[in-house]
């Protein structure tokens, strides 16, 4: 199946604690169906201190299943992802203003 979300995406977070968020999709992981989006669902993480870094508690972006996001179009409003075939190759295209992705 097509991923209708990909690296490098600006979304929407549509429920849960970061509700109405926006961020950068950083990584996906197809086969969990989660995604880290910069900036939301962050935590605190304890790291000890070594060598080539200083240790202490340090804001991580924890994964957040692909449910929860939704594609922001060019107008800043979330929308949903289709597929359709345009000069012989699948692309994405929101189905709110029905541009390419």
């Amino acid at each position: 199946m097509a991923a209708k979300l990909r690296k490098g995406d600006k979304v929407v977070v549509l429920s849960g604690r970061d509700k109405g968020k926006e961020g950068t999709i950083a990584s996906v992981d197809p086969k969990a169906g989660k995604a880290v989006v910069d900036g939301v669902n962050m935590a605190i993480r304890h790291t000890r201190q070594s060598q080539t870094s200083q240790g202490g508690r340090l804001p991580k972006a924890l994964p957040i299943d692909l449910s929860n996001l939704a594609l922001l179009d060019s107008n800043g409003k979330a929308t949903r992802v289709g597929f359709r075939e345009e000069d012989g190759k699948k692309v994405r295209f929101a189905k709110t203003t029905g541009e390419t992705v």
